[in-house]
């Protein structure tokens, strides 16, 4: 396997979608979000075929699709249905492959297994998405921390939002995480801003 990688943020609203789509874009991969919570019709998958805009993207469909824009595990009961970890197989290509979760590491699926399960499961390298806000360098160290102490494997972290160098430094000093990307505060996300970030990713 080549390039294949789970996107995974410090927390919800990081911009996992975005990192996913300048990813899928750059390595030309296929993209699979496997369980979509809420905006069923317009979620994240039509964003990155959206702003990929490519006519050879391949985009593998969610295993769940559920219709409330909560965590999946409170999504799933009020559809009715558990969501079931042995459901996930990671697609079977040759392609470059981008994963994007929903929702944070520790995010629960069902009564008892959460994201880092489903980490576990598809045992893929992770390429791990932060966002400057206050508290966010708790929030990074605390999923660097769980990640490391299950022996997940981390590629690189990439920085979205507005730029804190006294904050990333610490991180990066603290982790020794390599940095693929910084992401500025952009107005307009477009296929045009994903193919600039596209260009400048390092791997």
């Amino acid at each position: 396997m080549k390039n294949q990688f789970i996107v995974a943020g410090i927390g919800t609203e990081i911009g996992k979608t975005v990192v996913s789509a300048i990813l899928t874009k750059a390595l030309n991969a296929t993209y699979w979000k496997p369980i979509q919570s809420g905006n069923l019709t317009d979620g994240d998958a039509y964003h990155v075929k959206k702003w990929v805009n490519e006519p050879s993207l391949e985009i593998i469909p969610s295993v769940y699709e559920l219709n409330q824009p909560l965590s999946p595990h409170t999504a799933a009961e009020i559809d009715g249905i558990e969501i079931k970890l042995e459901a996930f197989v990671s697609p079977e290509t040759t392609n470059a492959l981008i994963i994007e979760l929903a929702g944070g590491i520790m995010v629960p699926l069902n009564s008892t297994q959460t994201n880092l399960d489903l980490i576990k499961k598809l045992n893929l390298p992770l390429i791990l998405v932060s966002k400057n806000y206050l508290g966010s360098i708790n929030h990074t160290l605390l999923t660097y921390e769980i990640l490391k102490a299950h022996q997940i494997p981390i590629h690189g972290i990439i920085f979205n939002g507005k730029t804190n160098t006294s904050g990333e430094n610490f991180i990066l000093n603290y982790t020794q995480l390599p940095v693929l990307l910084r992401i500025q505060e952009e107005k307009v996300v477009d296929e045009k801003m994903i193919q600039h970030y596209a260009q400048a990713i390092k791997f």
